[in-house]
Order: C-alpha cells, then sequence, then structure tokens
C-alpha cells in the first residue's frame, strides 16, 4: 500500500498561510509530551476511535500522521482510511524527520496555549504578585480576594488558602459578586501560569475596576516557596449572590472581542457555516457543565471556556478551523472568543434566541464508530465465570483508573500492545477472553484486533468496570498485574500534591522559555490586543 508523505516545510507553510490541516502524534501521551511540533495534537492510536470523529469531524481534512518510529502511525492510517477519512498523509521522516528539516520541538501537553500565555505576559506585562507577597497580605488580613480559574476538581485537590473556585470564563462574569467593596484587590491562580495570567489579562481587559494580579507562577510557586496549600475545599463563586449589574461587563466583553476580530452571528448564519463543506467548523458551549446539560444547542460540544484557551488543541484538533462559541449571557463566550481570535483561530460567538435554540437536554455524547458487539457478558455472568474458570480480562481503562481499582485477576494493557503480547505469548489464545474499561467504550474496539490472534469468542463487559462496582463486586488495588507500559497520561509537574521540586523547577524554566521557542518555530501567527 503506498501512503503519501508531507514534509516538514510543506506543512509550515500550511500552517503560516492559515489552511486547515490536523497534524496528529498517535503515541501514547507521556511519549508526546517529551516533544511534538508546535500545533501538533495528541490522539493515541490506542483511543484513536472514540475520539478521532469529535476532534476531527470532516472525512476530507488535511490530515498529517506521525509517530518516532514506533510503527503506530501507519497503523492509524489504516484505521482512518476504513472510518472513511480520505486526505491522510504521513509526516515525511517520522518526528526525527521534523526535527531534522529544522522544525522546533516543544514538551509537555496544551504547548500552544501555554505559549500563547506566556506571548501575552511579555507583551501586555500581565502585573503579578509572588507567593510571598501574596501570603504576606492574606496574614495581614488585607482586604484581597483569591480567584482559582482551574477546573473545580483541581482546585478541590489542593488549592491557595482562602481561595475561591472560578473556572476562567466565569472570571469576568462573577468576579464583580465576589468582591467586598471598591478596595477589593483580586488575585488569580492556576496550578502553574497560564491560566493564572490569561485570567488576570481578562479581567484587565474587560476593565475590571480593581487591582488585579495574577498569583506568580501558581501553586507551584506557593509549593516552591515553602507554604502549605490547603485540600478539599469547596467554595464556588455560584455560592455568591448576584449583586452586580452586568450591563457594562457585556459591554467591555463585546469591544474587547470586536477589538480581537470575533465575529458575531445569528442562527442563519450559523448553520451557513455549519453546512459550508470546505472547512471544519466547531461549535462549543463555555458556559457550566450544569447550565449545558439543562439545556443547549444540538450539536454543541461542552467545554468551559477557561479550558478551551487552555487546551485548545484537545478539542479543536485541526488547526486553521473554524470556532463557534455559545452562552446565552455571552461574556463567557466573547471572552473566550477574544482569546482564541488572538490565538490565530477564526472565531464567531452565536447571538439569537436561545430559549428557542437550546432544544435538547443531557450531557454531551461523543460520537464513535459504529461498532457491532457479539459477544457481552453482564457482571454477574463474569462475576460466576471467575469462580468457576479461568478467564482472562483484559482492561483497556487509563492505567490511574486500573490502579484506583479493578476487577480482581484483570490484566491492563494499551491497545497498541495487543499484536505483540500475542505474538511473544505472553497472552493465551485458549482462555476465554473478557475486555473492559470504565464503561467498555473503548474496549468494545480492541475485540476485532484480539479475535485475529484467537480462535475463542471474545466477549465484552456490559457497562464495564462501571457496571461491575454498580452490582457491589469487589475491586482490588492490590495485585496490579501490567501488561504494557505506564505510558497512557503524562505525570504533570503541576497537578497533585507530590511534585518533586526539581521537576516543578524544570517546568517552569520551559515555560520562561517558550517566548524565544515561538520566536524560533514561527508558525503560531498570535497577536495580542
Amino acid at each position: 500500500m503506498s501512503i503519501a508523505n508531507q514534509d516538514y516545510q510543506s506543512i509550515k507553510n500550511k500552517l503560516i498561510s492559515g489552511q486547515e490541516i490536523a497534524i496528529i502524534d498517535v503515541r501514547e501521551e507521556d511519549l508526546f509530551a517529551n516533544g511534538h511540533p508546535l500545533f501538533a495534537a495528541n490522539i493515541a492510536f490506542s483511543k484513536l476511535e472514540i475520539e478521532i470523529l469529535n476532534r476531527i469531524p470532516r472525512l476530507d481534512t488535511d490530515i498529517v500522521l506521525y509517530d518516532n518510529a514506533e510503527g503506530l502511525a501507519e497503523k492509524a492510517y489504516e484505521k482512518l482510511i476504513e472510518l472513511g477519512y480520505t486526505n491522510v498523509s504521513l509526516l515525511k521522516g517520522g518526528l526525527q524527520g521534523w526535527k531534522d528539516a529544522g522544525g522546533e520541538l516543544f514538551i509537555d501537553v496544551n504547548s500552544a496555549s501555554k505559549a500563547f500565555g506566556e506571548w501575552v505576559e511579555h507583551h501586555k506585562n500581565t502585573p503579578s504578585l509572588s507567593a510571598q507577597e501574596v501570603k504576606q497580605l492574606i496574614d495581614q488580613n488585607e482586604n484581597i480576594i483569591i480567584v482559582d480559574a482551574r477546573r473545580f476538581d483541581e482546585y478541590k485537590t489542593m488549592s491557595i488558602p482562602h481561595g475561591i473556585s472560578v473556572p476562567g470564563a466565569e472570571l469576568a462574569l462573577r468576579v464583580q459578586d465576589i468582591v467586598r467593596d471598591a478596595d477589593t484587590k483580586i488575585i488569580v491562580n492556576c496550578a502553574g501560569r497560564t491560566r493564572s495570567l490569561i485570567g488576570t489579562q481578562s479581567l484587565i481587559n474587560v476593565k475590571t475596576p480593581h487591582k488585579i494580579y495574577a498569583l506568580r507562577n501558581g501553586t507551584i510557586g506557593w509549593t516552591l516557596a515553602g507554604q502549605n496549600l490547603e485540600t478539599q475545599r469547596s467554595l464556588q463563586y455560584s455560592d455568591y449572590k448576584e449583586k452586580s449589574d452586568k450591563s457594562n461587563i457585556l459591554k467591555h466583553a463585546r469591544e474587547l472581542a470586536g477589538k480581537a476580530g470575533v465575529q458575531l452571528i445569528n442562527e442563519q448564519q450559523l448553520q451557513h457555516l455549519q453546512n459550508d463543506p470546505q472547512h471544519t467548523t466547531y461549535i462549543f458551549d463555555v458556559r457550566s457543565e450544569q447550565e449545558y446539560i439543562q439545556a443547549h444547542l444540538p450539536q454543541s460540544r461542552w467545554i468551559a471556556g477557561g479550558q478551551l484557551v487552555q487546551e485548545t488543541d484537545h478539542y479543536a484538533s485541526v488547526r486553521g478551523a473554524r470556532i463557534i462559541l455559545i452562552d446565552d449571557q455571552l461574556v463567557r463566550a466573547l471572552m473566550t472568543g477574544s482569546w482564541l481570535a488572538q490565538m490565530n483561530w477564526e472565531t464567531y460567538v452565536l447571538e439569537d434566541d436561545f430559549s428557542r435554540l437550546f432544544t435538547e437536554s443531557g450531557p454531551w455524547t461523543p460520537a464513535v464508530p459504529k461498532n457491532t458487539i457479539e459477544f457481552k457478558v453482564s457482571a454477574d455472568t463474569l462475576y460466576n465465570w471467575l469462580a468457576t474458570e479461568n478467564i482472562l480480562v483484559l482492561d483497556f481503562t487509563s492505567s490511574a483508573n486500573y490502579k484506583k481499582g479493578h476487577i480482581p485477576s484483570s490484566k491492563w494493557l494499551l491497545r497498541k500492545d495487543i499484536s505483540s503480547l500475542f505474538e511473544n505469548n505472553i497472552l493465551s489464545t485458549e482462555q476465554k477472553i473478557v475486555v473492559t474499561c470504565g464503561s467498555s467504550l473503548l474496549a468494545q474496539y480492541a475485540v476485532p484486533q484480539i479475535q485475529q490472534f484467537t480462535k475463542q469468542p471474545v466477549y465484552v463487559l456490559d457497562g464495564g468496570n462501571n457496571a461491575w462496582k454498580a452490582k457491589g463486586y469487589t475491586v482490588e488495588t492490590e495485585n496490579a498485574e501490567f501488561l504494557s507500559e505506564q505510558i497512557d497520561r503524562y505525570k504533570r509537574p503541576y497537578e497533585g500534591t507530590d511534585n518533586s521540586e526539581k521537576a516543578m523547577n524544570d517546568y517552569l524554566e520551559w515555560e520562561y522559555g517558550l517566548v524565544n521557542q515561538l520566536k524560533s518555530d514561527n508558525t503560531h501567527g498570535f497577536k495580542v490586543v
């Protein structure tokens, strides 16, 4: 089979000219985080089916796949062709080819968004205070509020003392309800730098009438200063009553979005963009998840606005695509849009009669390829089988979830390793096999791969590990058996409370150097208004 290749210069030219292109790294996340092109998106081969249709929805998108000589790109190519994608190629020479041709490599995840945060601080001189300075303000009982711009689950894991959870896109809309009076100073924090810088600059850009500062280096800086974090806090913006008129905030958000290049559209224009077969159009609802579940626009995907700016590549994986934002109060969409437009995305905000347009309810459901499951097994039946037979249970959940609790005797693996495990006789072809994961959504796609190596039927656990737990059956945290290397997730130096001092310092040093990397790479097209 002849597979087309694209070289570094061709891809770079497309990025600079704003053409649509999806550069997809099909390795596991930990390997991806060790080095990748700026606008590469990570869709691991092991999770391809459950992510690809949502992240690259148009089947004739210009897609470039790569790995680092592991042979996964070729397998992913075959799978994409099977799924109906028609314009797929490989990066010439893979990751090494990119590097050899002079391409810049970026480490970590969501690198483009993080680099943009540094770009903003560099050009806007976003004000910040050190951990020691903020601690002194707290100790002196100064008139301050500390607002945490991360996701609520991150905030709950660890937070600055007295911090209040106000995820990024909510800041401009909510902070005036939280301040005590006109003299209250506002301090915005995250785990590292990006969300606190963007959050602080958001409040400044929308002309919030207070002194506003980023907590320099976030919880990392706080920890490195030898200061204690709090855990399991639950104070959120929703705990405060609305006490401010939002009309002035909306006015400034409109002005800011317009200055950044965001376009306002109505339903008819939205439909026109959606029906354009030549362009990828993403529709994101940037309100809170609770609001989305209650009522939303059909075909929209929920993602909080702050996280969309922080993790743009994970949701809009086609660089050069169009992004349409939804928020019935407009402020969150306008603020999110102002940043995406400055990140060189073609950005729109819908403004229409939302009471008429919000016709669906419930959580977002990902699109996945059709897959016929021939053999299913219930949790009750599997429980009885395990008591009387020699059953091979293969768990394809995340390694972290497997450690938290797995079906007794189950083995953890990555789908990319199925062939080698059978070929090396590590997996038996004689046992009855049951596959599972959290819900069995991912596990079901492993069945055809496994079926190539065994004449035994391969069963899918109906409802996955969730169904097993719901029945009250025992899960183990010990006796874990890992058949694959645990590289499915990169250990972030800014999450959790067990990070080494060296890892945190190295991460900060990397962030400080991102502006220079952007200048060397020269494909970003970022602007700052």
